[in-house]
């Protein structure tokens, strides 16, 4: 019984694949203004649907409490206003921009006497699997009609509510623009839906994007047979060396936990160069437990500063803590640093607070990471104040899609040669 129940499911699952599918053949023909128009009125829904979200989202949160889920999917369950709010605001932003689609740019390798070019184009069904956070769920399908991508919406069984009160308004958005009818479609783990078999529908889905703690994103990447595009949250590096600033140090390390409710680029794990003066190292100390930080290093400083430092497995310095907790180590010089960072790092941004030009030049260009930042913080922002950048998120794997996850990361290249 159970065996025919599975097929059943699994039917299923392919034959809404396959509603995304012949939703994308036709959002692909749209024109930019139609699809802007669209997100336009996905923002304006939203925010009239405004009570009946958060009431549902209430009540996630109630059964979350009751099932004793974790804290940080707890954290990342709680839809506040101000997080609803930024959510309708990128919508709004993304509505705005100019249509990415059918950009035009020079082809690579011309071909003569043809005229050649290459322009950006849809890829086609987009799955995002993920847990918690249901304002995603709003921005990435801003994203996906932006770019011109059907999305299929996989999201963890805590925020079925949720979801599901955002997916109506957005689609009576949808339906209000006459986009094409399971242009965005929603799964909840609670229906069984099962990961395996939603990420094996090739040749329907064009791209996986599994989102939340590293988990999810490698169970899911082992089950995949299409294209998939890691996600990655935490587990950043930064390197204190000798020139460094320790206030600039400190003021870099807070600020890159404040992105919230996912600290994205979080630096967890700092390489303090080993002859920094114990008076910076104590003043660091002080500051980050008084701001509820939660600090940890190797033997060797643990006994030199047991007043600060809780003891850490080796096992932790290539591992996220997704939490106010950051673990400490000396390094000898630079080259040891980047040896250490490119062996345990997420490899999605490092971070050096250098005065030496050397010295940051060479991490730079050693360090194996989407994302560099030089005396800066790497605090992550999904869109910013000023500009058109929304992003839903980092990829630390090589490629073309490697770093911020933005509007080109949901497209492809065709190139076009045209003769006479």
């Amino acid at each position: 019984m159970k065996q025919g129940d599975d097929d059943q499911k699994s039917k299923l699952i392919e034959t809404i694949v396959k509603q995304s599918h012949q939703a994308s053949e036709r959002l692909a023909m749209t024109t930019g203004s139609q699809r802007s128009r669209a997100v336009a009125l996905m923002g304006q829904s939203l925010r009239r649907s405004y009570d009946d979200i958060l009431e549902a989202n209430t009540l996630d949160l109630e059964t979350g409490r009751e099932m004793a889920l974790p804290e940080l999917i707890l954290e990342w369950l709680k839809l506040t206003p101000q997080r609803l709010e930024t959510a309708i605001k990128i919508l709004e932003r993304l509505a705005s921009i100019a249509d990415p689609i059918q950009r035009v740019s020079h082809a690579p390798y011309p071909l003569d006497p043809a005229q050649t070019y290459c322009q950006r184009m849809p890829l086609g069904v987009i799955t995002f699997i993920y847990e918690a956070l249901p304002e995603l769920s709003a921005i990435a399908a801003g994203l996906c009609v932006k770019t011109g991508n059907s999305l299929l919406l996989r999201g963890g069984s805590e925020a079925s509510h949720s979801n599901e009160a955002i997916l109506k308004a957005l689609n009576t958005a949808l339906e209000e623009a006459d986009l094409p009818q399971h242009t965005l479609q929603l799964l909840c783990g609670d229906q069984g839906c099962s990961v395996r078999d939603l990420v094996r529908q090739e040749p329907y889905t064009q791209l996986v994007i599994p989102y939340g703690r590293p988990s999810l994103v490698e169970e899911t990447a082992k089950l995949v047979n299409v294209p998939i595009l890691r996600t990655a949250i935490g587990n950043c590096y930064l390197y204190w060396s000798t020139t460094g600033s320790a206030e600039k140090v400190r003021s870099v390390i807070v600020d890159s936990h404040v992105s919230e409710p996912d600290p994205v680029n979080a630096i967890e794990k700092v390489l303090i160069n080993r002859n920094i003066k114990a008076s910076l190292l104590t003043n660091v100390f002080q500051i980050l437990k008084d701001k509820g930080f939660i600090l940890k290093g190797e033997e060797e400083l643990v006994t030199a500063y047991p007043q600060y430092l809780h003891p850490i497995q080796e096992k932790e310095w290539s591992q996220s803590y997704i939490k106010k907790v950051v673990a400490f180590r000396f390094v000898d010089d630079i080259g040891s640093a980047i040896a250490w960072i490119n062996r345990h790092s997420s490899g999605h941004a490092d971070c050096i607070i250098s005065q030496s030009y050397r010295e940051t030049r060479q991490f730079a260009q050693a360090v194996d990471s989407a994302l560099v930042y030089v005396n800066a913080s790497p605090r992550f922002f999904r869109y910013a104040a000023n500009g058109d950048s929304i992003f839903l998120g980092m990829s630390n794997q090589k490629g073309y899609r490697r770093g911020l996850i933005g509007l080109e990361s949901l497209t492809t290249f065709k190139q076009v040669v045209q003769g006479q």
